[in-house]
């Protein structure tokens, strides 16, 4: 029991070893890190002084190891068959040597460059997930007693866990030394030829391959991968004409697909020659001397070609010149070749700013006014010399202070910003404007100045404005975005309100027409305002009715509630307005409201000349009747069973009736709102709640006695609770003639 406690015991304890090199070199970036932090770790777990890592350098086929323990680290090369690493390396098998001095296969030299003296050597490979053998790892001088079988499997099991980490910190040094000798290269070139523009680079490179090989003319094609043509604007002793021919056609496009040179003395001998080119120029051509222009790749991207070199034909020195001068040019020729799309990206750039409805203004690193185009130009109302130059801070800090600010926080923070719907003092006048700041950065992280885009909102917001005045502003929105998708039929969850003034008749005898309309607009403008607020659609206006829905075309979480404080903000709102009328004597304005939740229709509703966006279904019926029902129950707020379960807010109401309503089969639970009530106006409410619930309980069950009594109590503390009194009457009724079936539903019989 002991031994297999043990041996799990040292199990775990070595799983938790192999864990541990996962997670430390998983943190490291470079190879030197991980290098180093691996002989450190296999030095102290197998007991040794020293511990070198070799890895393979598949281009030279060397071992090489950068990092040696003790008080020297030097850099160390040798061929990959060459001692116990080497030895290794190749056989892919683990050496574990007791005298290394009496080994053949030792390589003293290493011993010698460093001053160590090895004793005892431990060397395993190190292999890939795939079983590769991508280096060695030597543990030399076991501090106690010799090298096991034990050490090397520990020391297998170790490298097998850091070796994704090995190659792919190689891998990623290789590209980085592969980048650094790309950009001394690029140096080199920019020394030969400092020419960047690339027609000026050709004219030069045709002119000296002329002089150095003594030729009468020289020519240099280069490849056009879009067209897959061969094609030269500039040629010696040529007015600049520029020569295109598929590049797989005539010698030079025998050099270009072989990438092979070709030196022909004698022209129009060889069947390969087009002497169309000639018949063109007026030239002839005696001998040739064409070479590829190859890339770092070993892509062709081009061929040089010069004619006819006087004195005779071209020799193979010269092929070796031309190869050699093409090899240094052919960086050039792709920089310009590169410049010149970056030119054309700019002009096509610059194009494009210009033609852009947006204004956009960028800064340099200064702060300085750097580039502005025509939009920006038009929306400032300036001239580019009044501008341009200018410290943004000065030009925007005149009238338009705000700019300026917004500049400094995204120049301090390094991130864009979008100011929406700002006031842009100009000459003409202040214009609306959506305003992106955002930073200019290089590639290496550099700071280049900053940039404004400016969005003229004018006119759109003159349009949304005036169309806010025929329909709702939700609406208004989507048809200004173009979201004509929004505005068709879709059946989706509202709330609809209905609200509908009392007793309107009289009012308009008592008022005439005048006096109505502007009841009306000053009525409808306060009750507009509530509904806005909370996000409600305004569907239409029907006489002194207003229907609206919560929802539509943007729902919200919590549109229920919404709608429940439009309505309750409605009923004060009009007492308040009510008192300011009894002042001059005005009459006052009763109204019903009523509220439900259901899956409805909205969508564009008329003809194609005339369009109305509306929502319809049962969903909106029922709320329209819960309105009508406020007369019967005395009432201001009625809301359904599925605006009241909706709710995510606390409210003060109340059961007040099971009805079937006019067109209706199935019975609705139908709630009473009171939260607009003060103490005044509703005495005792929350008890009268309590009692008039109570009531209700009995009335359901059919015990008409008891539901009395709790309808009388609830009118002595509240004399004026209409719905008590209703109740009351129907208990009186129903005592003298009960129904025979009672399921405490009650059936309008009218709308």
């Amino acid at each position: 029991m002991t031994k297999k406690s043990d041996s799990t015991a040292e199990r775990l304890r070595t799983a938790q070893l192999l864990l541990g090199i996962t997670d430390r070199v998983a943190g490291l970036d470079s190879l030197d890190e991980i290098l180093e932090t691996l002989v450190s770790l296999t030095t102290e777990q197998l007991g040794a002084q020293r511990s070198t890592i070799f890895l393979n350098d598949e281009r030279t086929n060397e071992l090489y190891s950068r990092i040696a323990q003790g008080n020297i680290t030097r850099r160390i090369r040798m061929l990959n068959n060459v001692g116990i690493a080497g030895h290794v390396f190749q056989t892919g098998e683990a050496v574990l040597i007791d005298d290394a001095y009496s080994d053949e296969r030792f390589h003293r030299a290493v011993d010698q460059q460093t001053g160590f003296t090895t004793t005892s050597v431990l060397c395993v490979p190190i292999r890939t997930v795939r079983d590769k053998v991508i280096g060695v790892i030597q543990v030399l001088n076991k501090s106690e007693g010799n090298f096991t079988s034990e050490d090397t499997r520990m020391l297998e099991a170790m490298t097998r866990q850091a070796a994704v980490a090995l190659q792919g910190a190689a891998t990623i040094e290789r590209m980085r030394e592969s980048r650094s000798q790309e950009m001394e290269f690029l140096d080199v070139v920019a020394d030969i030829t400092s020419e960047i523009e690339i027609k000026s680079l050709l004219l030069k490179v045709m002119a000296e391959c002329t002089r150095m090989l003594d030729a009468e003319r020289s020519t240099l094609f280069m490849n056009d991968q879009k067209t897959r043509e061969l094609w030269s604007s500039v040629g010696e002793g040529l007015d600049a004409t520029e020569i295109r021919f598929p590049n797989h056609l005539g010698i030079a496009g025998t050099v270009f697909t072989s990438s092979q040179s070709v030196n022909i003395p004698y022209a129009y001998a060889d069947v390969r020659f087009n002497p169309s080119f000639d018949k063109q120029t007026g030239f002839f051509t005696r001998s040739i001397l064409c070479t590829p222009v190859v890339n770092k790749h070993g892509k062709t991207i081009g061929v040089t070609q010069v004619l006819n070199k006087r004195g005779g034909p071209f020799t193979a020195e010269d092929e070796s010149r031309l190869k050699a001068f093409t090899a240094q040019i052919s960086i050039a020729l792709e920089n310009a070749a590169l410049f010149n799309d970056v030119q054309n990206m700019k002009n096509y750039n610059e194009s494009m700013l210009e033609s852009m409805s947006s204004g956009v203004v960028t800064m340099d690193d200064e702060g300085n006014i750097a580039t502005c185009n025509a939009s920006g130009q038009k929306i400032l109302g300036v001239e580019p010399e009044e501008i341009l130059g200018v410290p943004a801070a000065e030009y925007f800090g005149r009238c338009n202070g705000w700019v300026t600010e917004w500049i400094e926080k995204v120049e301090a923070q390094g991130t864009a910003e979008v100011v929406m719907d700002a006031e842009l003092e100009c000459p003409d006048g202040a214009h609306s404007v959506n305003l992106t700041v955002m930073p200019l950065v290089s590639g290496d992280g550099k700071k280049l100045g900053s940039m404004l885009m400016i969005e003229d909102i004018s006119s759109e917001k003159r349009m949304k404005s005036t169309m806010s005045r025929y329909m709702d502003p939700g609406v208004a929105d989507q048809l200004l975005s173009g979201s004509e998708d929004i505005l068709g039929g879709r059946s989706v969850k509202a709330t609809i309100l209905f609200s509908d003034v009392r007793g309107f008749t009289p009012l308009t005898e008592t008022l005439g027409p005048q006096g109505t309309v502007a009841l009306l607009n000053e009525y409808f403008t306060l009750m507009v305002e509530h509904l806005t607020r909370e996000g409600g659609m305004l569907d239409k206006f029907i006489g002194d009715a207003i229907m609206a829905a919560f929802g539509i075309p943007v729902p919200h979480e919590d549109d229920e509630d919404r709608a429940m404080r439009t309505a309750i903000a409605m009923i004060r709102e009009l007492q308040a307005w009510n008192a300011e009328r009894a002042k001059t004597g005005g009459l006052p304005v009763d109204i019903g409201i009523g509220l439900n939740t259901d899956t409805v229709v909205s969508g564009n509703v008329g003809s194609p000349k005339r369009m109305d966006y509306t929502v319809m279904g049962d969903g909106v019926n029922l709320a329209s009747r819960l309105e009508s029902a406020c007369k019967q129950y005395s009432a201001q707020i009625l809301i359904s069973e599925n605006t009241f379960r909706g709710l995510k807010g606390t409210y003060r109401v109340r059961d007040i009736d099971d009805v079937v309503v006019k067109g209706k089969t199935e019975p609705a639970r139908v709630y009473e709102v009171l939260d607009y009530h003060t103490e005044a106006s509703f005495p005792h409410l929350m008890e009268v709640v309590g009692y008039f619930g109570e009531g209700r309980g009995h009335y359901r069950t059919g015990d008409w006695h008891k539901a009395t009594k709790s309808f009388e109590t609830a009118l002595s503390l509240h004399p004026d609770d209409a719905v008590s009194k209703l109740y009351l009457e129907r208990c009186e009724y129903l005592r003298s003639a009960p129904p025979e079936e009672w399921d405490g539903v009650w059936v309008m019989k009218e709308k």
